[in-house]
């Protein structure tokens, strides 16, 4: 049943079973759910799409055979079934589980197919992707709203402010009133895009521009030196691609960058799930890429982290911000954030615009609902040494957001 990998974040459970688990479970609610509702449009709009496409409904359906083949429980048996179950995803809070986590649940869905072989060329489909992004944009809008606080309340197994929940997330550190109703959280995604409390996370050095600070809460994935303006993004390696990172369109902007440095990290589902300027300076891009949410590089192979194993290959690919700074301090120049939507996250909101100035630890944006990893993208010759040192491993500790990442020479 293919390789034992890497499930990173705590985005899905380790273990296959506990997922297999969800997928049966969820199809026995979707199938319930569909006797009561009339399907929402945007899903229906799915299925007719994939109906007139001949090439999309083979793919689609041999990539499902293929993962059944293999002897994956998917919890349905074709393209119409996973239909119902999308459909019922839209109404779907995710609640907190010590055991089986599952806080990407589409992508738990979509978890085997999207890495068979007739899935691979499917989940890049631009058409494909576009029926999939209205579809997320459905169920964020769902999450941003009051119904969506099924699950925000501390009762356990499944309340998220439970004492197990509490125990993962801390939530001393956040803004939140426990005597208020659902913590004073309007809706599930107000919950997810917490803010800390005032000095929670202090700007380390604030005067001192030459200290670089993260700009996630995140663990260390990757630090890649002299980078191409064009690369094999898809190979095993994934080198980074800075044209299809900032895409044809911005190939100023990529050229200046080639032979420069990136640091890539990725934010788990319990940590912080907002932005930060990494330096002070001037904001002088600000962009959103529309992308594929669950294609993986081949090169990976059977990837059941879904995502996890292809960060960099995603950067090149996936729905993604990106956000430049001209810095204060001339030598170290601009510095491009990428902040990368990595499966259910439809939504990558900036909030700091060409223009505006930002000091170092400031608010740009923030990821709503799912997987998320980012960049940071340094000119060539600017960066003297990292805090965290590669190799790095699934246990090393996370960078906190705003604290030293790096020192610019």
């Amino acid at each position: 049943m293919g390789n034992e990998r890497r499930r990173l974040g705590g985005w899905l459970p380790s273990g296959e079973e506990a997922i297999a688990s969800f997928r049966k479970n969820f199809a026995a609610y979707a199938r319930e759910h569909a006797g009561r509702a009339k399907m929402n449009a945007v899903v229906e709009d799915f299925a007719a799409f994939i109906r007139e496409d001949p090439v999309v409904r083979m793919d689609f359906t041999r990539a499902i055979n293929q993962a059944r083949d293999e002897g994956f429980e998917l919890g349905y048996s074709s393209i119409d079934e996973l239909v119902v179950m999308l459909d019922a995803m839209l109404t779907y809070a995710p609640p907190f589980s010590e055991k089986s986590l599952i806080h990407c649940p589409v992508n738990a869905l979509l978890d085997w197919p999207m890495v068979m072989p007739s899935g691979y060329a499917l989940f890049r489909d631009p058409a494909f992707n576009a029926h999939l992004k209205r579809i997320l944009n459905v169920w964020s809008g769902f999450l941003s709203g009051p119904y969506s606080r099924e699950h925000l309340n501390t009762s356990s197994p499944n309340g998220w402010f439970s004492p197990e929940a509490d125990k993962e997330i801390g939530f001393s550190q956040f803004l939140c009133d426990p005597d208020e109703p659902y913590w004073g959280f309007s809706s599930w995604n107000h919950f997810f895009t917490r803010e800390f409390k005032p000095g929670a996370r202090p700007v380390a050095e604030p005067d001192n521009d030459k200290v670089i600070v993260s700009a996630c809460e995140a663990s260390p994935y990757a630090i890649k030196d002299d980078i191409k303006l064009q690369d094999s993004f898809w190979i095993k390696s994934q080198p980074y691609s800075l044209q299809e990172i900032f895409t044809a369109k911005e190939s100023g902007l990529a050229k200046r960058f080639v032979g420069g440095t990136v640091y890539q990290a990725y934010l788990s589902a319990f940590y912080y799930h907002r932005w930060h300027a990494p330096v002070s300076g001037t904001i002088t891009k600000a962009y959103l890429v529309d992308g594929t949410y669950y294609s993986d590089a081949e090169a990976e192979g059977e990837d059941p982290g879904g995502l996890n194993d292809s960060q960099g290959y995603i950067s090149a690919v996936a729905a993604r911000a990106v956000i430049v700074i001209e810095c204060d301090d001339a030598a170290i120049g601009e510095v491009a954030c990428v902040f990368v939507g990595m499966a259910e996250v439809s939504s990558c909101m900036i909030e700091a615009l060409p223009g505006q100035r930002v000091k170092k630890g400031e608010e740009l944006g923030y990821f709503q609902y799912g997987g998320s990893t980012y960049c940071l993208i340094f000119k060539p010759g600017v960066i003297d040494n990292f805090v965290p040192q590669p190799p790095f491993k699934r246990d090393d500790p996370l960078v906190k957001v705003n604290a030293h990442l790096c020192t610019a020479r």
